[in-house]
């Protein structure tokens, strides 16, 4: 049987929305603690390899 674009399947129910446990690694990355985290780290690893670098 074909259907019609704005028909759907006896088989399918109505689109769920997503819940809060489905999000994915982009909404984990937005988040400001994880941001400040990863800037920290960041910036102790580029200090230590500028330090191994130029160090006398």
């Amino acid at each position: 049987m074909l259907q019609t674009p704005g028909e759907q399947s006896p088989i399918e129910g109505p689109p769920v929305p997503p819940s809060e446990e489905s999000r994915g690694c982009l909404f984990a990355l937005s988040q400001p603690p994880l941001m400040l985290f990863l800037a920290v780290i960041g910036t102790l690893l580029v200090v230590t390899a500028l330090h191994d670098l130029y160090r006398w």
